[in-house]
């Protein structure tokens, strides 16, 4: 029996590896174009529903769309509410899963296929083109995902050699609708613990076949998952920034509401279930004679299964159908539900673009970092606006306070080179393809050089706390020439933001960028030699000059 569970849980194992391989080699495959899905096929809430089902039926993760639309959020590619249409079709689209398993996983013993499937999936690994291996991780990721499903279902205890267990079901299916709510509790600790609404009803539909559960007892375990999953990405954003609050809210409220609606409607949703199975030529679901000492068979089983998928399935349509009308109102009250931090703090000391959770996408998440290093790059380019009002600054006080101001963002600008860093870092190398490898290089090298622009600002206060001391103030014609640098080093970030903002895949300015160095560089010599000349010819001291 120890054995038995053990090999159980293996299984499960496999199922879950299989499933997040899978995941991983479609994402790296198509990462990038289901980026610029997200971004043009979303003008529209409606749009919005079918771009994610279409990714998230490809990709088989409808975690990996949600933490995608976050990023796009974001980055302000996609408004909360174009967000939420996309959640709600990766809603209906993270169902096809169930229809692969109960058209492949239960018909026909798919893991016959599987294992010749995976030297298949061997021979492309070898292969020196990278969409090549990607596809491979595909192949050997579907063919684990239904070895693990056929293992389950051979592992699964016999109920007639285990009594007590026996026992235990049929006294939690005796309560009415009291069992149906134990079993949507019990669907919603079981995705919790596994962390994995896939998971979750690939076993349901076991139990199922196997004749452990009803058909109601197992129509409330799937609501139980749907709940299960929103609490899951919950507890992700719980240390991510406003939006991905915001849009995981968003989730939870889409699927809360669905199961209230589906309780209250329970006996005429699962019998419109029964029908539609009954009009496909199959015995009614909820006609089935239960018999918890035997598997169904035949059509029996086919009927259960293609019930339970077609439930799931029709939950989340009818859900978005009517939701889809009301994405405003869900706007306004997440939006309401979780306030923003205030300018300052959210846009200085925080992270923008940066949410929890890259590690399972991380093919996606190179988006994200992109677009943090352009909030750091704005972030260095206010700094100039400081540095500026220190060297203007006519009194004491006034000084400090800009002073103070320049050593906050060299802290500030350490904090976030760490933050970008440390998120990079954290994307698991074997998941990303090797263009992605090659961008998250660049990305260390450009947030590392602006790091140092942040320590220039604070070493620039340093210079200006010494004249102070010395007593020394600058001429009317040094500030004028100084306010001539600073105005070439904006028009320099412009520059950099500009060609940061075209990505990867744009063409970067670099005549603009050469240009704008060029211009600082000839600027810098020229006062330069203007200042020792002066000193020369007597029109400054050294000492008055040593500080500019």
């Amino acid at each position: 029996m120890i054995l038995q569970i053990l090999t159980l849980l293996g299984a499960l194992g496999m199922f879950l590896y299989g499933m997040n391989l899978m995941s991983s080699g479609l994402q790296k495959t198509a990462g990038g174009r289901m980026r610029a899905i997200l971004g043009s096929l979303t003008s529209n809430r409606f749009k919005g529903v079918l771009t994610g089902l279409g990714i998230t039926s490809v990709i088989q993760s409808s975690s990996a769309t949600t933490v995608m639309v976050v990023g796009f959020v974001n980055a302000g590619l996609l408004a909360l509410e174009q967000a939420i249409g996309v959640i709600m079709g990766a809603n209906i689209g993270t169902t096809i899963t169930a229809w692969l398993i109960s058209l492949l996983g239960f018909k026909a013993d798919i893991s016959i296929f599987a294992v010749p499937l995976m030297a298949v999936g061997f021979v492309l690994s070898l292969s020196k083109i990278e969409k090549r291996r990607n596809i491979s991780e595909f192949i050997i990721g579907f063919s684990l995902l239904f070895l693990g499903l056929s293992l389950m279902k051979n592992s699964v205890p016999d109920l007639q050699q285990t009594p007590e267990v026996l026992s235990f079901i049929k006294t939690w299916s005796g309560f009415g609708f009291g069992s149906v709510l134990i079993f949507l509790v019990f669907g919603t600790v079981l995705t919790l613990v596994l962390q994995s609404s896939s998971a979750t009803m690939a076993l349901t539909l076991i139990m199922l076949n196997l004749g452990w559960l009803p058909f109601e007892m197992a129509a409330a375990m799937v609501l139980g998952e749907n709940i299960g999953t929103t609490i899951t990405a919950n507890i992700a954003a719980a240390v991510a920034n406003t939006n991905a609050k915001r849009a995981a809210l968003a989730h939870t409220l889409f699927n809360l509401f669905g199961v209230v609606w589906a309780l209250a409607l329970f006996k005429p949703f699962t019998s419109l279930v029964g029908l539609i199975i009954e009009a496909m030529g199959y015995p009614n679901p909820m006609e089935i004679v239960h018999d918890t000492t035997k598997s169904l068979g035949g059509d029996a089983s086919i009927s259960a299964l293609y019930g339970l998928s077609m439930l799931h399935t029709l939950f989340n349509t009818f859900n978005t159908c009517i939701l889809i009308w009301f994405v405003p109102q869900i706007a306004k009250i997440v939006t309401w539900a979780i306030k923003s931090k205030s300018e300052e703090e959210e846009d200085v000391v925080h992270l923008k673009y940066i949410d929890a959770g890259p590690m399972g996408t991380a093919e996606l998440a190179i988006e994200q970092a992109k677009n943090e290093t352009i909030h750091f790059a704005n972030i260095l380019r206010n700094e100039l606006g400081y540095i500026k009002s220190a060297i203007h600054a006519t009194t004491e006080a006034d000084f400090e306070f800009y002073r103070g101001k320049l050593v906050k963002y060299e802290e500030i600008s350490d904090r976030i080179e760490y933050e970008i860093a440390t998120f990079l870092n954290s994307l698991p190398q074997d998941s990303i393809s090797e263009k992605t490898r090659a961008q998250s290089k660049a990305l260390f090298k450009i947030i590392g050089e602006m790091e140092s622009l942040g320590d220039s600002g604070e070493a620039v206060s340093r210079i200006l706390s010494r004249r102070n001391e010395h007593g020394k103030r600058f001429t009317d014609k040094s500030v004028e020439k100084i306010d001539q640098m600073l105005k070439l080093l904006d028009n320099a970030y412009a520059v950099m933001i500009a060609n940061l903002e075209k990505g990867f895949d744009g063409t970067p300015d670099v005549h603009l960028a050469v240009e704008a160095e060029v211009e600082l560089n000839e600027l810098r010599n020229r006062l330069r030699e203007d200042e020792i000349r002066n000193i020369e010819e007597g029109k400054e001291s050294y000492t008055s000059s040593f500080h500019l």
